[in-house]
């Protein structure tokens, strides 16, 4: 089948060559010292520096952004779909202790358009290079028929690496221990469905309706930049994780899909509970309307929003106004927002 005849069935190979030939320059502007090798090639190259550590361990996460790219599409605004996506990743593996190395972005679409494709990946790019972490390589597929016109999915792998004596699993949290909350921007990757639904199908709202309470439009506000926690985990780390002492910092979670009560525990004993105070912190109006217009239980929200609320940490009691006042020294709102009890390994809102 010739070119011509394969463009005429919805793949243009020449039109995905000439995107892609703006990439180089982007992706070398994430770039880190261990990167290796031309964009382009079968497989990215990442040479790792073991001498930094004494028992590197890799670790990895792959995620999509959901059906936030509905409102993405709906704004016909794409440039902070591939930021989300490298920060939501980046805040997974930042719990277990982990700098980013390395990301890969897959992007799949019916038909390419180049400026669709040019602000995905610059959001990409902005991501790796804030997170400190080089954008390695992707794939892009062009599926005629198999996407609505105009829509596309995307989904990012990342790859970082932590110290095993370093790592960051629970094991050492106790009755006693205190809970800080992290504030974040809004809905960041999680519960677009469910809020989707209440704005543009119970409230009927259009995407770019201006809502007082918001102070901004409804689709300027779910298309918030999921906020990335890994810069500030590694300060914190260094300061109060310090190789040879007692962790003040145990254990840290991303609260995503799940909420407060499915993420929280993964980090816990089984000895332990965590009772979160959701008094301790103003619920963002974005929540409230939710809530509201949709008749959400409470319950629910709790389980399915992060309320707020992007990371939960736990430490150390007596050290815990002083990771508090480093957290909010770095710019970043946070709260004491619960404690650990004697318990069964269950996170509770209250």
């Amino acid at each position: 089948m010739s070119k011509k005849a394969y463009a005429k069935a919805g793949v243009d190979i020449q039109l995905g060559n000439q995107v892609k030939a703006t990439l180089p320059e982007l992706l070398a502007s994430t770039n880190r010292p261990e990167a290796l090798g031309a964009v382009g090639g079968f497989g990215g190259l990442f040479a790792l520096n073991t001498r930094k550590y004494k028992q590197p361990v890799l670790v990895s996460s792959v995620d999509g952004v959901g059906t936030k790219l509905k409102v993405a599409f709906a704004m016909n605004r794409h440039d902070t779909i591939g930021q989300d996506l490298v920060n939501h990743c980046v805040d997974d593996i930042a719990v277990l202790g982990a700098e980013p190395l390395f990301f890969l972005d897959y992007l799949g679409t019916g038909r390419l358009k180049p400026g669709v494709f040019q602000q995905i990946v610059e959001g990409f790019a902005r991501g790796c290079r804030e997170n400190g972490c080089t954008l390695i390589g992707g794939e892009t597929a062009q599926m005629p028929g198999f996407y609505q016109p105009g829509e596309y999915d995307v989904s990012g792998t990342i790859v970082g690496v932590v110290d095993k004596t370093r790592m960051l699993d629970g094991k050492t949290i106790k009755p006693g221990d205190v809970v800080i909350g992290l504030e974040s921007n809004g809905l960041h990757t999680n519960g677009y469905s469910l809020a989707r639904k209440v704005f543009f199908d119970i409230m009927k709202l259009k995407p770019r309706k201006k809502v007082p309470e918001l102070g901004c439009s409804v689709g300027d506000e779910l298309l918030k930049v999921h906020r990335s926690y890994g810069p500030l985990v590694q300060k914190l780390l260094k300061k109060f994780n310090p190789t040879g002492k007692p962790r003040a910092i145990k254990g840290m979670a991303h609260i995503t899909g799940g909420g407060f009560v499915d993420n929280i525990p993964r980090v816990l004993p089984k000895k332990c509970d965590v009772v979160v105070d959701k008094s301790s912190w103003e619920v963002p109006q974005v929540f409230q309307l939710i809530q509201k217009h949709g008749k959400v239980d409470a319950d629910e929200m709790y389980q399915v929003f992060n309320m707020g609320v992007g990371m939960t940490l736990i430490v150390d009691g007596s050290k815990a106004d002083a990771i508090l006042r480093s957290i909010r020294a770095q710019k970043q709102t946070a709260w004491f927002i619960g404690e650990v009890t004697k318990g069964k390994g269950a996170a509770v809102v209250r």
